[in-house]
Formats: C-alpha cells, structure tokens, sequence
C-alpha cells in the first residue's frame, strides 16, 4: 500500500506514518479525516481503491 501510494504520488506526499497494531486495524485517514476502515466495512481494500477514494477527495 505504501509503495503504491509512494509510485503515484512521489514527493507530492508531505507525511506517510504507518502505524503497526493488533486486532485487524486497517485505517486510512487523509488530513486527519477517515478515507477507509476495515473495521467499518469488513475487509480490506481492493487494489486501487485508497487511491480512488484519496482523489475522490
């Protein structure tokens, strides 16, 4: 997702944290507003769709 997000966007990105947890967390947040949560919708992303959902934005 990282590498992803990194090949796309380049040096366009000002911040990229990577937060390791338990329990199946899978969030995504975009200037501190939710983009995605596996907890919310049940499983994880598809390829391309934080992407999508980011320049949706």
């Amino acid at each position: 997702m990282a590498t992803e997000l990194l090949e796309k966007y380049g040096n366009a990105i000002e911040s990229l944290t990577l937060i390791p947890s338990g329990g199946g967390v899978f969030e995504v947040e975009k200037g501190g507003r939710l983009i995605f949560s596996k907890k919310s919708s049940g499983r994880f992303p598809e390829e391309g769709e934080i992407i999508r959902l980011l320049e949706a934005q």
